[in-house]
């Protein structure tokens, strides 16, 4: 874009007609992100560890816009390979892979088991880079330079500063994918990819229900916003992120948490 050359902001934040693949989709900010997605013109797959849930989800959400069920348990990389087949079977390029599959595993550290400690890294950190690199063939056959695929990584305000709770590998592993997207970022960008994170804040989802039934009222006050996250807030900086409006930003994790991170 030359600089005197006129900016259509309405085109600027569309992700009409683009395809996304949203691992973790069926449920908490993978939901928020796909319901966002449709509304906005694109198609989605959702996948998630359960069929008939991921199954019913999609239906649901085809009430807004086209959304494909492809359950899978990208915490293997047979789940990952599986995953990568079945859209590849179907699309013949991929604009938008948001890796979002997430678990927590609660524990006080005597009581941590070797079992919760590789779910939540299997999860959270293997699933994000096998399948990226799965699908990494179509992802490169939909970017350009001026409007690059896009590989967006759900990480948590908890990779980036400590969190109260007893969670050990959830932080480790969410301060992984954020570093792990810096490091793809640039190994991508020749390959017309970007590859930035999100680092959530409070949410409502199955993952903090615990969290929010008995500290709700505290983390609001430590919020500068004073109030959790909702799904407009997820889905707005998701579809920045996927848009033309962001095309020129790579490697940065953006904390959406009304300010918890800097208070």
């Amino acid at each position: 874009m030359e600089p005197n050359e006129a900016i259509h902001v309405e085109s600027l934040f569309s992700i009409k007609g683009k395809t996304a693949v949203i691992t973790g989709g069926s449920r908490g900010i993978g939901l928020m992100i796909a319901r966002g997605f449709l509304e906005s013109g694109a198609k989605v797959y959702i996948s998630s560890r359960k069929k008939d849930v991921c199954d019913a989800v999609a239906a649901e959400l085809s009430k807004v816009g086209e959304c494909v069920s492809v359950p899978a348990d990208v915490s293997t990389l047979d789940g990952c390979k599986h995953l990568a087949q079945q859209i590849a079977a179907s699309e013949n390029k991929l604009h938008i892979l948001v890796n979002n599959a997430g678990a927590v595993w609660f524990a006080p550290i005597a009581e941590y088991t070797e079992a919760g400690w590789d779910k939540v890294i299997d999860t959270n950190v293997k699933s994000t880079f096998f399948l990226t690199r799965e699908l990494l063939p179509l992802l490169e056959k939909a970017g350009t330079p001026d409007d690059p695929a896009r590989v967006i990584n759900v990480g948590s305000i908890d990779g980036i500063k400590a969190p109260f709770l007893e969670t050990f590998a959830y932080p480790a592993s969410k301060a992984a994918v954020h570093h792990m997207t810096r490091d793809l970022a640039v190994k991508f960008a020749g390959r017309n990819i970007t590859v930035n994170a999100i680092a959530p804040g409070p949410f409502p989802s199955q993952m903090t229900k615990w969290m929010l039934e008995h500290y709700q009222k505290q983390i609001e006050k430590s919020c500068p916003l004073r109030r959790i996250g909702n799904s407009s807030d997820m889905a707005g900086v998701a579809i920045y992120l996927a848009s033309r409006a962001g095309a020129y930003v790579n490697g940065v994790v953006i904390p959406v948490d009304g300010g918890i991170c800097i208070s």
